[in-house]
């Protein structure tokens, strides 16, 4: 209600442009549900869901791993593994689909709404468009869609305060304390407060500005707080801080590493497109709007995984602007009208229940499955026939493993193995280190290994003394120690 009330048109008619994209995009995404569980991390995020159901308690330390267990890991994103562990329960996969699909739609609807505060229904779908191809590659069933929505409502509500030049609604902190709960990324909204606050006191008369100044600072500390109110209070904050400080070990991982050029990408005609549009038209924005910018395109450009960031960021800083020399019409659309009262009422309704019930058929006619495409089911088959415990695994395979009840050597949890460990195994299992490779294969008493089809470090094991190919597959490779006993793969 809070964010709906920041968001007035004109005449006091809205229209149902929102909830039309919410439902296009919902029954879009699950049509092809089935892309959303492609990535093996959503598999033991269910599984940390159940723990947390299953004991009332979210964990404190590593219970998974077999090189971390013990040590301090805090699940910052606790309430979305509940989610999608309760979903997945109740409905197989067909629940974190739904779940998965339903967050999306609401973030698209969200940024839609607030775009078109400013900018004609045209316009603002282009916007939107935008933002749903650049964050496509990482639309999956994981923690950081789940809390997509919130990270619009929460850029939006402060984009729209700065726009008049006022403080945000303490309203909003609840906001905050939701994300913090979802995923580990509300440092970004925390950052965010600050940024856009100077957007404010920029717009404010001089006269205003301390005042105001003292608003937002008020905010800011309120947002903090409420950060903090998940059950791990103020140690929230060393968890994400613990995910920050990854430093050189963000380069190889794939979802952390930096932008690539080589061929062509929409983020790269992203960009294009901002840099024409800055040099055609001329558009001249404040010093704390080009910063906002400027940060949302260097974090796309070190990380891929912020390239949705900047999807929802820039078209939120741009939309007031543009709204000088993109002129809008009076009256939403006809077609999109919703007038106030009872016919907006069963207007939506009608929209939600043709929504929900083409969801009911389609569920019930469609089995979701998980990819594995890339999952090595057979090889964990083989693992398990011969008994192996100390496993050291391509970092892919790791949250696989961790399903399977099998302790990996590494996986998806970077911020448990830190900068210097991951470092040091990425260079071992990348080849760049032999000699690092058997010193961890001696050190942690590995007996066997679960590497990549093209890992290099699978190669160099064919070649050493005491190790030995035992099953390969077009996903995996097993290696064991001469002295382990051989069987006979499972067909």
């Amino acid at each position: 209600m809070t964010i709906a009330a920041s968001l007035p048109v004109a005449r006091t008619q809205r229209n149902l442009a929102p909830l039309c994209v919410a439902a296009a995009s919902f029954l879009l995404l699950l049509v092809s549900g089935d892309s959303l569980l492609h990535d093996p991390d959503t598999l033991w995020q269910i599984k940390v869901g159940q723990w947390i159901l299953d004991h009332h308690a979210v964990p404190w330390t590593d219970l998974y791993s077999l090189t971390r267990q013990g040590e301090v890991w805090l699940s910052t994103s606790w309430l979305s593994q509940v989610l999608f562990a309760t979903t997945y329960a109740g409905w197989g996969w067909a629940g974190p689909v739904v779940l998965t699909a339903a967050a999306i739609a609401l973030a698209m609807a969200l940024l839609l709404a607030f775009l078109q505060r400013h900018l004609d229904l045209p316009y603002a779908l282009v916007f939107c468009l935008l933002m749903m191809t650049l964050a496509a590659p990482h639309l999956l069933a994981r923690p950081h869609v789940l809390a997509l929505p919130v990270m619009v409502a929460w850029s939006g509500a402060l984009m729209t305060a700065a726009d008049r030049g006022r403080a945000p609604s303490f309203l909003l902190l609840p906001l905050m304390a939701l994300w913090a709960n979802l995923h580990g990324g509300f440092v970004l909204g925390l950052a965010l407060t600050g940024a856009i606050g100077l957007e404010s006191l920029w717009r404010a008369a001089p006269a205003r500005r301390l005042a105001l100044a003292v608003q937002w600072a008020t905010f800011g500390l309120g947002a903090l707080a409420a950060s903090c109110c998940t059950p791990y209070g103020l140690d929230t904050l060393l968890g994400a801080a613990r995910i920050l400080n990854l430093g050189k070990s963000f380069s190889v991982i794939a979802e952390w590493r930096p932008a690539d050029f080589s061929s062509f990408s929409p983020f790269a005609g992203a960009l294009l497109g901002l840099l024409g549009l800055a040099l055609t038209r001329g558009l001249s924005l404040s010093p704390p709007r080009v910063l906002l910018i400027l940060g949302a395109t260097w974090m796309a450009l070190a990380h891929v995984r912020s390239i949705e960031t900047f999807g929802v960021l820039v078209p939120l800083v741009l939309a007031q602007p543009l709204s000088g020399w993109i002129k809008s019409v009076s009256e939403p659309p006809r077609g999109l009208r919703m007038a106030p009262g009872a016919p907006a009422a069963l207007a939506a309704m009608a929209i939600l229940l043709a929504t929900a019930s083409a969801t009911a058929t389609f569920a019930a006619h469609h089995t979701f499955e998980f990819s594995t495409a890339q999952t090595p089911v057979a090889a964990a088959d083989v693992l398990a026939e011969r008994k192996a415990a100390r496993i050291f695994n391509s970092y892919g395979f790791g949250g696989y493993l961790i399903v399977r009840g099998i302790r990996p050597f590494v996986d998806g949890r970077s911020e448990l193995f830190g900068e210097k460990f991951l470092m040091d195994y990425f260079a071992a299992e990348d080849g760049r280190d032999v000699p690092g490779l058997l010193r961890m294969l001696d050190e942690f008493g590995i007996d066997a290994t679960l590497l990549t089809v093209d890992s290099p470090a699978a190669q160099i094991l064919d070649h050493i003394k005491g190790w030995k190919r035992v099953y390969a597959d077009k996903i995996a490779v097993i290696h064991m120690r001469d002295d382990q006993q051989i069987t006979t793969p499972p067909k």
